[in-house]
């Protein structure tokens, strides 16, 4: 299950998107536009500007954009930035594996072989869909 924060930096993320060719956007226009809390929104897209996914400008006419391109902007990207491992039990994770506390053997645990599963179509979608693919969807 997505959290909140990673539902928000998409959102984001598609709203500025969608204004990517024009100037800076406010905290407090996306915070509207989106209806999400301003604080928290800021949280977010320091996050973001901080893992170089987005960038920002100071003064009159400030706020954020994207520094990638929506193309480039892979939701695997998001989940794993805000939320962390996108598998559904430590053990079956590719960037956080550890070893579950319960598990005696991993090699013959059923319950693993199905998380992997689990991983694997969750990873194929994240990893297929981007920022611009969300908004072409959008578009038809």
């Amino acid at each position: 299950m997505l959290s909140k924060k990673v539902k928000y930096a998409i959102k984001a993320l598609l709203y500025l998107a969608n204004k990517e060719a024009q100037k800076p956007v406010l905290i407090s226009e996306i915070a509207e536009k989106e209806q999400m809390p301003r604080k928290f929104l800021e949280q977010i897209l320091l996050e973001l500007r901080n893992a170089g996914i987005l960038s920002s400008k100071k003064g009159k006419g400030g706020g954020y954009y994207l520094r990638k391109a929506a193309a480039e902007i892979s939701l695997v990207s998001i989940v794993r930035l805000i939320d962390g491992p996108i598998a559904p039990t430590p053990c079956v994770s590719l960037n956080f594996y550890e070893k579950c506390e319960d598990c005696i053997d991993e090699t013959s645990c059923l319950m693993r072989h199905v998380m992997v599963e689990i991983r694997d179509a969750n990873l194929k979608v994240l990893e297929n869909t981007t920022i611009a693919s969300m908004l072409n969807k959008q578009k038809i």
